[in-house]
């Protein structure tokens, strides 16, 4: 693992897993039900806090045993600090279970598989059995092989304080003051997202830096390995907790029989399944060809191209102009009124204006030729890079779920399809259907025109209600639109549930100008979980003027599929 110096190693640890996994905790069916306070069952969160009891004993003795590693009085002082910390609480765990308005669990009650697999793990790690360790177990003699043990110990811990107050902290912030106020499990929200907790995280987080600052590069990354399972068994301990007196929102795949009705996911592609304006790319891949039909003139048996520099100069400018009148646009827009409610028709004559500018915007680019002499090759190269990670993941597991009856679509702006193809086969998603504009081949060499498909909003909503003419004559259907470009917004209103991930500002002020309601996934999430504990009944639907905003592809995944 590589080291950044002046970066706690424990906040680079939190940073690398926290999207992932902290993610999949705050969305599944427990804390989506905690929140919306419809645990209604009181046996379901007594179980939930009584597993305390379990992980404070646990945590306790791995203290213990971590102490008599370290070989620093310093060190050693840290680690009893934390471990009075936690003997604290479990003093106090009795009153605590009472004042959440629960009586007390048998001492004997049974403590979930997957709360054994976490407390085991830790255990085994306090006493010296760590997997890519070379020092046989019971064999650690060694003050410095001591001294890693407490390092190690420390990295099991660290995800678990860390990660219920990041929770809970999250839902606080969702909730209303009133809402909060009256929340009947506000006393387990107040004590997760307290002062105290998060000063025993970042505690525990120091000491684990001190601990770990001579480790060579093979023993941080056991560190890391320690972590990142740590914080696996936990993800599984809240996704595992038992609930079973109503439905759950999420995920949707279960919420919904998608044997019986059918899932279409429709997305767009530039910055929203790329962290790059394909633009950009084929501007990349055109600035690092030309040179060598500068030096060696392999050109003359192809397409002429400018030179390198005025290739360039011209992106430059196109690029520019693009940005400017882009914003003037989009300025005359928003100058007009202000509606008052979600006025969709109005929304739709503005979004001409856009039209308009695209269609000019490539017409520019078709005329200056900088799309031309670019080979398909070096363009399905380019593309099998550009798909984030967590977006990867997702359609994969889509796709490859047999129990789901789905099908996947892309929606571009896009000039090049095959750029967008190849970027969905390097993942084995070549099954995704692809809706783009087009470049135009001359013997694999393109000639800088383009089969223009994909121009506006409308076109885009066009293709969208093609798709879906089909779906509609098969019966029960669903749809998610996700996108993040002013492009999207007439296909995020028109889809059952339209999902806004980055952050594009003109997005969101347009959406506004017009009535547009820009929800945090989870927070709505919360809502319809309350919605369906009063009725039984959360239907999605279209046209309802409410957009649903996320930060990345693990909240999508989370929301729709669950772990």
């Amino acid at each position: 693992m590589a080291v950044d110096e002046g970066i706690s190693l424990a906040r680079r640890l939190w940073a690398k897993f926290r999207k992932e996994y902290s993610v999949f905790a705050l969305y599944s069916p427990f804390f989506v039900r905690l929140a919306s306070s419809t645990l209604h069952s009181p046996t379901t969160f007594r179980h939930f806090i009584s597993q305390d009891l379990h992980f404070l004993k646990a945590f306790a003795l791995a203290y213990e045993l971590a102490e008599d590693c370290a070989d620093d009085d310093d060190d050693k002082n840290g680690i009893r600090d934390l471990r009075k910390r936690i003997i604290r609480r479990l003093q106090t765990h009795d009153t605590f279970v009472q004042e959440c308005g629960f009586e007390l669990a048998d001492e004997g009650a049974s403590n979930g598989i997957a709360t054994n697999k976490y407390t085991d793990f830790l255990l085994a790690t306090a006493s010296g059995k760590i997997e890519g360790e070379r020092s046989a177990p019971g064999k650690i003699a060694t003050p410095f092989e001591k001294t890693k043990v407490a390092a190690y110990t420390l990295a099991a811990l660290a995800p678990c304080i860390r990660l219920y107050a990041f929770i809970s902290a999250e839902i606080q912030g969702f909730l209303s003051s009133d809402d909060y106020e009256s929340h009947i499990y506000k006393t387990w929200i107040d004590t997760y997202s307290s002062q105290i907790l998060e000063e025993t995280a970042l505690q525990n987080e120091d000491m684990l830096d001190r601990l770990s600052i001579c480790l060579t590069s093979e023993e941080l990354e056991i560190i890391e390995n320690l972590y990142h399972q740590a914080m696996k068994l936990l993800v599984d301990i809240v996704v595992n907790q038992p609930i079973s007196d109503q439905q759950s929102v999420v995920p949707l795949s279960r919420m919904y029989e998608f044997d019986e009705c059918h899932l279409t996911i429709l997305c767009d592609f530039d910055l929203a399944c790329t962290a790059f304006d394909s633009a950009a790319i084929l501007a990349e891949i055109a600035l690092i060809t030309a040179p060598k039909a500068d030096i060696d003139g392999s050109d003359q048996t192809q397409l002429a191209r400018m030179s390198s520099a005025d290739l360039r100069s011209t992106w430059d400018v196109l690029s520019t102009q693009y940005t400017e009148e882009f914003e003037q646009s989009v300025e005359s827009i928003l100058a007009s009124n202000k509606v008052e409610e979600f006025d969709y028709e109005s929304l739709c004559n503005a979004l001409e204006q856009l039209a308009a500018f695209e269609r000019k915007a490539n017409e520019r680019v078709v005329e200056s030729g900088v799309l031309k002499g670019l080979n398909v090759e070096d363009i399905k190269r380019a593309g099998q890079s550009l798909i984030q990670d967590g977006c990867r993941s997702f359609f994969q597991r889509i796709v490859k779920n047999e129990n789901l009856k789905a099908d996947v679509h892309v929606l571009s702006y896009c000039w090049c399809n095959d750029l967008i193809a190849s970027a969905f086969s390097s993942g084995d998603l070549n099954v995704l259907n692809v809706h783009s504009n087009e470049l135009v081949y001359e013997e694999s060499v393109t000639t800088g025109e383009i089969v223009k498909k994909m121009e506006s909003p409308m076109e885009k909503l066009q293709a969208f209600n093609d798709i879906l003419i089909d779906r509609k004559s098969e019966g029960k259907h669903l749809t998610v639109y996700i996108g993040g470009s002013v492009g999207d917004l007439l296909c995020l209103l028109e889809a059952d549930i339209g999902i806004v991930i980055g952050s594009s500002s003109s997005l969101r002020r347009l959406g506004d100008h017009f009535g547009v309601s820009f929800v945090p996934l989870f927070s709505g999430l919360v809502k319809r979980q309350r919605e369906l504990a009063e009725d039984c009944s959360s239907n999605w639907k279209p046209m309802s003027g409410i957009l649903y905003t996320v930060s990345s592809w693990a909240e999508i995944q989370a929301f729709i599929l669950g772990t």
